[in-house]
């Protein structure tokens, strides 16, 4: 079960959950932990490669910001550390940055996107999460898995660097350069991401991923493929041996880096709540979204003192220690340690480790990120779902990372606040059965509708606050313009959010029907519009004989209004046969 949260007593910290901790649950937590640890080491030094940062640093992430975020968060299950969405969005610092220190940055990074989480954190704004549209979130993940597996291809291929400023540029850069390509690098990447995909095939709880790493990394020290010209992890940044290092970061950096951090945190804090939520949904277990955001900033936090760089809630580590039998937040912990171990012990073993395996491991994990089921039902939706997922997917190939995030937080508000003020208006007419219903033409037209020719009915839906001002015009002037019609019946019921500047409108409607010998009356009214009318004035404008509050017993408040309506045209064209006399003697309810 997942809930926004709302406490914030230290009784209620989540580590307290392990008070009566049984004893029988350490091996399910010790096993989890093991096979999170075979997941996150070729994982943290892949996805510190598409950050283009040292490969240590996706490990240092992996370790002490892991311990403190399962031990902080509300989620028992959600496994923190470097992801593959978050790392190409760190990736997007270094073109601006070429002069500054790696660990400087990604650091000074970690410590910013804290700070930003912290504080979201403390004031509770983790509602403002879901304004991030779906398309907008699955455009980005599919950009970011298209440009991870692009920006591999250099890896995979042993040729320079490209060059560009967008997804194009890059490719044309690494096409001219494929001449030079290193026939090893191409077969050892090939051959990875045969055996990763097949072992998948065979069971998806063999980790492939660690396996052809291990497996690529012996045959490289065996044949010594570094001799024969195929790059490993040393000639980029070898890994040493030892716990991470104390790092402080550089906050003279941070001016720069504040927006890149903010759209770091939001991306981070997205994922960290989609799989908190997702993983409740499955276990039952609490999430207080409030706890998630202040544990994930404090681990972010660790992250910069510890060599790190920003880290999120991982999906695919999550998932494996929920489906290896993790019992509780100890599984991270231990996890957390396990990864310290390798540190201090086996680091230097991942200086073999040809770049070219990692390259193959991360073609598989982008094309893993491209959901083509939720890409066709997205294009098959609405026209704003359409170009909100189009416009974030270019935005990824176009803009900067930072950018594209930003681009697609404005999309999703504009989208939502569209649909907020859309307010909707239907006539109020009567079936062939006698039942009020309502429809969106007039229906004057159709024999099998009755209305009365001198009472027009409208029944408004939707929200009536300032941003839905233009549309109540548009309504409320082509009503004005049926001349026949004597009185009007606005019926509120469904409508909310009914502030000064519509209230306001009402009275002006008001005011233009009674100097044409018109009226205007309003039913169905909840007790914060009838407070908001009486506090403007406007009740008294309108009368308060024309205004019909709702009411416990269904309808009664349009039969009163009904009653009015017709005591006010009193001898009307609709003669002794008027619909609206049918549908109240029909209800009891005669004038």
């Amino acid at each position: 079960m997942a809930q926004q949260g709302t406490g914030g007593a230290l009784g209620r910290l989540p580590l307290m959950d392990l008070r009566g901790y049984p004893a029988r649950w350490l091996l399910s937590d010790l096993g989890a932990a093991l096979a999170l640890t075979f997941l996150v080491v070729p994982q943290g030094v892949a996805y510190a490669l598409i950050a283009g940062l040292p490969p240590a640093m996706g490990l240092y992430a992996a370790g002490l910001p892991v311990i403190v975020g399962s031990l902080l968060r509300s989620s028992r299950h959600t496994i923190t550390g470097p992801t593959n969405a978050v790392s190409l969005l760190v990736s997007s610092m270094f073109l601006g940055m070429v002069d500054a220190d790696p660990f400087v940055k990604a650091t000074t990074l970690a410590f910013l996107v804290g700070l930003v989480q912290l504080g979201a954190g403390v004031l509770r704004l983790g509602a403002l999460i879901d304004y991030l549209s779906k398309p907008v979130l699955l455009g980005f993940v599919t950009g970011a898995g298209i440009l991870i597996g692009a920006g591999q291809l250099h890896n995979a291929t042993h040729t320079p660097r490209p060059e560009g400023h967008n997804l194009f540029e890059r490719l044309w850069s690494w096409g001219a350069a494929l001449p030079e390509a290193d026939a090893i690098s191409v077969g050892i990447t090939i051959g990875c991401v045969v055996l990763v995909v097949a072992m998948r095939r065979l069971d998806r709880r063999i980790p492939g991923a660690t396996i052809v790493m291990v497996l690529a990394t012996a045959l490289s020290m065996i044949f010594d493929w570094r001799a024969a010209g195929v790059q490993t992890v040393a000639d980029i940044s070898a890994v040493p041996k030892g716990l991470p290092p104390l790092t402080v970061p550089q906050l003279s950096l941070a001016g720069e880096l504040l927006p890149l951090a903010a759209a770091t945190a939001m991306l981070s804090l997205v994922e960290t709540s989609a799989v908190a939520r997702s993983i409740a949904s499955r276990t039952n277990h609490r999430v207080d979204i409030t706890f998630e955001f202040i544990g994930e900033g404090l681990a972010n936090l660790t992250a910069a003192f510890c060599a790190g760089y920003p880290t999120a809630g991982s999906l695919s580590r999550s998932s494996l220690s929920e489906a290896t039998g993790a019992k509780s937040r100890l599984a991270g912990v231990m996890h957390g340690l396990m990864v310290l171990v390798v540190l201090a012990s086996l680091g230097p073993l991942v200086n073999h480790t040809p770049i070219a395996c990692l390259a193959g491991i991360l073609f598989v994990v982008a094309w893993r990120l491209i959901e083509f089921h939720d890409i066709r039902r997205t294009l098959g939706s609405h026209w704003g779902d359409r170009l909100t997922f189009l416009a974030t997917l270019a935005a990824t190939w176009f803009l900067h990372l930072d950018q594209a995030i930003y681009l697609g937080v404005v999309l999703s508000l504009v989208m939502y606040l569209r649909n907020e003020r859309m307010l909707s208006a239907r006539d109020l007419v009567f079936d062939a059965d006698g039942r009020l219903r309502d429809v969106t033409f007039q229906p004057r037209h159709d024999p099998r509708l009755s209305v009365c020719s001198a009472i027009h009915m409208v029944n408004l839906e939707g929200p009536m606050f300032f941003g839905a001002a233009s549309e109540l015009s548009s309504v409320l002037s082509e009503i004005a313009l049926h001349r026949q019609t004597q009185v009007l019946i606005l019926r509120l019921k469904r409508t909310d959010d009914l502030d000064v500047t519509t209230a306001l409108m009402l009275e002006e409607m008001a005011l233009r029907l009674h100097a044409q010998g018109r009226e205007l009356i309003l039913v169905g009214m909840r007790p914060g519009a009838m407070k908001i009318l009486r506090g403007t004035g406007v009740a008294s404008v309108i009368g308060p004989e024309n205004l019909f509050p709702s009411q416990p017993r269904w309808y009664a408040a349009m039969e009163a209004a009904m009653r009015r309506g017709l005591d006010v045209v009193g001898d009307h064209p609709c003669g002794e046969h008027c619909a609206i006399d049918d549908w109240l003697a029909d209800r009891g309810a005669d004038r």
